[in-house]
């Protein structure tokens, strides 16, 4: 090779190592300069001392400095340490062998199964699904809990919400879908949950059985931007297998959590507080992940339940309030209806299915609708029945209401570890009320 062909290869290398300085650290940010980065790079700290390495993100960059939110806490970690760019970016690895495992935001096993080896990398942040290029909801999506199934069905492609309160049991329900649902790969994501409820959940609530699934954990104690981007890794594990025609079950506990995190990031940031103190990045963060599940023509679909936490109960909660304008249909749980010893507590008068019109049959329809009737009437006339103030004829339909309470009350009870099919609890639906 001569050496003027050597020299124009050597000068299209870059043979030096760029990297900046950190100048300052808090316990939310780090702030460095002698690098020009953009908003969402990604970098790596490398501690001088002990070479501990932690990855942060790029959040905000001025004239000579850059603002970086760390992925880990920033123990350690001292001014001087110096700060080099990720050239790989915001992707994970993803392939079968995720199938049955449990790992954290960036697909690292923490069940101590031994390594886990992606056959594709996908990026954790995309766009959602073009909308003239999302397909008709058009069939049903089982997921063997009798009151969903009849009362709230919905469709393949679907994005639901399950709100409820402290304590009301919105895990236990999640584990009855993640059991029963007719789907042939299933994503859970547990973000911002105590990390005793991980082991709990997998054993108790799935029965100790991650066939087919992947669980993407994200506790309580890890960072703010750990919790963020679990949940979006956790739908890029769900794009990839919808990709390979797969209709996938996407399960998140809980939005809640997530939006708590970029309430922490956004504050930090010097962001203002809104309602309830969050910053209006938290509001618009949630369609930027929920749109993202759905039907996409010539590939599979994403069914997603997101589990919201109602603080004090209260449904005019920002996060609860958000949610519910974004998806299609929301299942309240109910403190109430726990009290009286129905499981899963599923409030089916303030519950709705927006799509559930367009993929039941008539009969199917017909049956719901009297359902609900006949259970408002006796809700209406709870206190009366009570203390025996109605008298029977007064109201031929609430006669009927009463006759069949016990019917509709054992319709709307299910053991958590039993599944029952679609067709059946259709069938016994349209008998109830035919």
């Amino acid at each position: 090779m001569s050496l003027k062909a050597l020299r124009e290869r050597l000068g299209s290398q870059k043979l030096h190592t760029v990297f900046g300085t950190i100048t300052k650290i808090s316990p939310t940010m780090i702030v460095a300069e002698g690098l020009h980065v953009s908003i969402g790079d990604t970098v790596m700290i490398v501690s001088d001392v002990d070479g501990a390495e932690a990855m942060g993100m790029v959040s905000e960059v001025e004239r000579n400095r850059f603002f970086i939110t760390p992925f880990r806490f920033v123990e350690g970690f001292r001014a001087g340490d110096r700060v080099f760019p990720n050239q790989t970016g915001m992707v994970i690895d993803v392939g079968e062998g995720l199938l049955g495992r449990v790992v954290d935001p960036f697909m690292k096993p923490i069940d101590g199964k031994g390594p886990i080896y992606g056959s594709h990398t996908e990026p954790i942040i995309k766009a959602p699904i073009a909308a003239m290029k999302r397909g008709m909801i058009d069939e049903v999506f089982s997921v063997g809990v009798k009151t969903i199934d009849g009362l709230l069905t919905c469709g393949k492609g679907q994005k639901l919400g399950i709100f409820a309160g402290s304590g009301v049991g919105k895990s236990t329900l999640m584990g009855m879908i993640v059991r029963g649902a007719d789907a042939p790969i299933k994503v859970v994501a547990l973000i911002g949950e105590r990390g005793r409820e991980v082991p709990e959940f997998i054993e108790k609530s799935l029965g100790g059985n991650l066939e087919n699934t992947v669980v993407v954990v994200a506790t309580s104690d890890d960072s703010p931007l750990m919790r963020k981007y679990g949940a979006f890794s956790a739908m890029s594990v769900a794009e990839y297998f919808k990709s390979q025609g797969h209709d996938v079950l996407f399960m998140m506990d809980s939005v809640t959590r997530f939006a708590m995190a970029q309430r922490e990031i956004g504050l930090a940031l010097g962001e203002p507080p809104t309602s309830k103190g969050y910053p209006p990045s938290s509001l618009t963060l949630l369609p930027q992940l929920m749109e993202r599940a759905g039907k996409e023509e010539g590939h599979g679909s994403i069914t997603a339940f997101f589990t919201v936490l109602v603080e004090g109960d209260d449904m005019s909660d920002p996060i609860a309030d958000q949610s519910r304008s974004i998806l299609d249909g929301h299942i309240v749980l109910s403190r109430e209806m726990t009290d009286f010893g129905i499981y899963p507590p599923i409030h089916i008068l303030n519950s709705a299915s927006r799509v559930m019109n367009d993929i039941v049959t008539p009969e199917h329809l017909a049956a719901v609708r009297r359902f609900r009737r006949l259970y408002t009437l006796l809700k209406e006339n709870e206190m009366l029945i009570r203390i025996g103030a109605y008298v029977r004829g007064s109201d031929k339909e609430l006669d009927e209401a009463i006759a069949k309470k016990a019917q509709m009350e054992a319709f709307l009870s299910q053991e958590a570890m039993n599944v029952s099919g679609y067709e059946e609890s259709v069938d016994v639906l349209i008998g109830m009320m035919g």
